[in-house]
C-alpha cells in the first residue's frame, strides 16, 4: 500500500519506517495514526519481516507531537475517540511479536514521546529531546504516555515530567533508562541497522517468544510470568532452530537458523 505520511523501505528482512511530515516536524495527525495502524497490521502478518526500525524523516524531529491545528478542534467526545484510537495503534506496535527499534532523531514530544515508548528498544541521537508537555496545552498525554513513562522510569519522575511539561535531553533520557543508547546524529541509523541485523540473525521464533515474555512483565505478576516463560521455553525446545543452535554450539560453528 502507498502511504501519504509514511516512507517504508525494506532492507532484506529489516523494515525501515519513517514518519514523513518534515514541514510539520513529523507531527502526528489523524491520517498518520491511521496509516501507522494499517502498516503495523500488515507487518504483523508478514513473516518476511524480522525487525522494524521506526524513525522520522529529516534530522530535526522524530515526531514533535500531535498536530495542534487538529487538536484545537477537539471536544469531549472527539477527544475520547482520538485518545482511544492512538492508544489502540500504539498498543499494536508494543504488542507486535517482532522487535521495533525507535531511532529517535530529534524532537520526540507529546505523541512522539508516546510513540517512541511504544517501541521495544529506543536509540537516540545527541540532539534528541523527549517530553510530555501536554499540560502546557491544557490536556494530558492521551496515547498511553501516563502509563508507559511511569513504567519505564518510575512514577515519581514520570509525574514530575508530566506535571511540569519539562523536556528531557538525550543524555538525561539515557540515565533515566528511557533510551538504550545515545549516538551522534550521523551514527544513529547505522547503529539502529546494526542492532536490527544482529537481532534478525537470531532464531526468529525464540526472538518473538522472548519479546512476548518481556512485554508480559508490564502486567503480569512474577510467578505468572515465570509460568509463561516456561511455556515459551518449552515451545522453543520443539523447534528446528533449537536443534540447529545447540548443534552449532557443540560443533563450534555458526548457526544457520531457518525460523522453524
Amino acid at each position: 500500500m502507498n502511504f501519504q505520511n509514511l516512507i517504508v523501505e525494506r532492507k532484506s528482512n529489516i523494515l525501515i519506517v519513517k514518519i514523513n511530515r518534515p514541514s510539520k516536524y513529523n507531527a502526528l495527525n489523524d491520517a498518520t495514526i491511521t496509516e501507522l495502524g494499517i502498516l503495523f497490521d500488515e507487518i504483523n502478518g508478514d513473516d518476511s519481516v524480522s525487525v522494524v526500525i521506526l524513525t522520522g524523516e529529516g534530522d530535526k524531529a522524530f515526531v514533535a507531537g500531535a498536530d495542534i491545528s487538529e487538536l484545537n478542534k477537539m471536544d469531549v467526545i472527539s477527544g475520547r475517540k482520538l485518545s482511544e484510537k492512538g492508544q489502540a495503534v500504539f498498543d499494536k506496535i508494543e504488542n507486535l511479536d517482532k522487535p521495533v527499534i525507535a531511532a529517535v532523531n530529534g524532537y520526540a514530544l507529546g505523541g512522539g514521546c508516546e510513540l517512541a515508548m511504544a517501541c521495544h528498544i529506543r536509540l537516540a541521537s545527541e540532539n534528541a529531546v523527549f517530553g510530555q508537555p501536554e499540560v502546557n496545552l491544557g490536556i494530558i498525554p492521551g496515547y498511553g504516555g501516563t502509563q508507559r513513562l511511569a513504567r519505564l522510569i518510575n512514577p515519581g519522575r514520570a509525574a514530575e515530567y508530566i506535571l511540569t511539561g519539562d523536556s528531557i535531553s538525550a543524555p538525561e533520557a539515557e540515565k533515566l533508562g528511557l533510551v538504550n543508547h545515545v549516538y551522534p546524529q550521523s551514527d544513529l541509523m547505522p547503529k539502529a541497522e546494526e542492532m536490527a541485523n544482529k537481532i534478525a540473525g537470531k532464531a526468529k521464533i525464540a526472538v518473538g517468544l522472548a519479546l512476548k515474555a518481556v512485554i508480559a512483565t508490564k502486567e503480569t505478576p512474577q510467578k505468572e510470568g515465570e509460568r509463561l516463560e516456561a511455556g515459551y521455553f518449552s515451545l522453543c525446545c520443539g523447534t528446528e532452530d533449537f536443534k540447529e543452535g545447540t548443534n552449532a554450539f557443540l560443533e563450534k560453528r555458526k548457526a544457520e537458523f531457518k525460523g522453524k
